[in-house]
């Protein structure tokens, strides 16, 4: 087991649930609501498990990609954390199916989407290139046990991203 393989495999797990909500019939807004909430919750504890578990030792090992430092790199994704977290809050109160909760799910999409894709290219690549594969395989049951440990979510907060690099150094 991979760390990065694990991370890759809840993106996928995430773009079909994206697809799941837009294939669903607007009238369903119970599958809607229920979907999103799991959804939701699967964005919420995959970010904390990367912020606890795998951006530690990235900055650790991690030298960057391309003309960006690892610190760099992590600021952003401590920011795109933030931002997708954001996006999910805006669908509280908003009726699954409603306007103003689709804005809210396509919003959430797009940071996400963004987010996972610069991941891939970066992070990832980052990681593969500098850790040994013994760590890859420990932070990947880490993170397994993690995520399964917080089936019903954990506590949402946005990160400083400064203070969380500093931290973590």
């Amino acid at each position: 087991m991979d760390i990065t393989e694990l991370i890759l495999e809840d993106h996928h797990q995430q773009r079909r649930m994206f697809a799941l909500l837009e294939d669903t019939a607007p009238s369903n807004t119970h599958a809607l609501g229920i979907v999103w909430h799991r959804l939701c919750t699967a964005l919420e504890v995959h970010a904390a498990a990367e912020e606890e578990l795998f951006y530690p030792h990235l900055l650790k090992l991690g030298t960057g990609v391309g003309d960006e430092s690892v610190d760099d790199e992590v600021i952003d994704v401590i920011k795109d954390h933030n931002e997708i977290r954001d996006a999910i809050g805006e669908s509280a109160g908003q009726s699954p199916g409603s306007d103003a909760w689709w804005a809210a799910v396509r919003k959430t999409n797009k940071a996400n989407s963004e987010h996972m894709a610069e991941e891939e290219r970066e992070d990832l690549t980052d990681f593969r290139r500098n850790a040994p594969l013994q760590l890859r395989h420990d932070i990947a049951v880490a993170f397994a046990t993690f995520e399964a440990e917080h089936l019903r979510g954990v506590v949402v907060t946005d990160r400083d991203p400064k203070r969380y690099v500093a931290e973590h150094r």
